[in-house]
């Protein structure tokens, strides 16, 4: 009988020590799913799958909340479901063990809630670049006052490229010189 836990955050940037700390305690074994969006359905993730060949009936998976658990309210039913009737226990931090019936019943309610927050945060972000896309159109700035919607240029690409080129430097002396990441000289250099 292990306690297995399992953790996903959404883009590489992100850590997943925060939901690590918050659930604290000893694990026998980890899974982690790192830069895998939650609109991916659960058993196609990597870290996920492998929980899913590892997990034995008896165990427990722990995981830090219930959006980590599936892609949309479905996905999670049917992921703590297939758990569950293999005999799994499914702990999610601050609501605990989820059985059968009343624990489905609850689980699904907050999956619901889950995906709803979901819509609407991808609903507030189309308004909020439509919003900017409209502005741009009519200022030439956004309604943030940029004046594209992409990524701010970290530099001149063409002058990081001739730079480079003109005194034979290397990508990470041309990063130094420019103050820019490794990556961006390359994507700079490339074209």
């Amino acid at each position: 009988m292990s306690r297995i836990a399992y953790y996903r955050v959404s883009t590489a940037d992100q850590s997943i020590e925060a939901q690590r700390s918050a659930m604290g305690g000893q694990f026998d074994r980890e899974f982690r799913d790192e830069g895998i969006s939650g609109a991916t359905v659960a058993a196609t993730r990597p870290g996920f799958s492998s929980l899913l060949e590892y997990v034995r009936e008896g165990d427990t998976v722990c995981v830090y909340a219930v959006d980590r658990l599936g892609r949309d309210a479905l996905d999670v039913q049917a992921t703590v479901r297939r758990l569950i009737n293999a005999g799994v226990t499914v702990d999610i931090h601050g609501l605990g063990p989820i059985g059968k019936g009343v624990g489905e019943l609850v689980l699904a309610v907050l999956a619901q809630v889950a995906d709803m927050e979901r819509q609407r945060i991808a609903e507030r972000t189309e308004a909020g670049r439509e919003a900017a896309r409209a502005s741009l159109r009519a200022t030439g700035k956004t309604h943030r006052g940029k004046v594209s919607m992409g990524r701010p240029v970290a530099a001149n690409a063409a002058e990081v490229a001739a730079w480079r080129k003109a005194n034979q430097a290397s990508i990470s002396e041309t990063a130094k010189h420019f103050k820019v990441s490794t990556a961006t000289v390359s994507r700079y250099c490339a074209a």
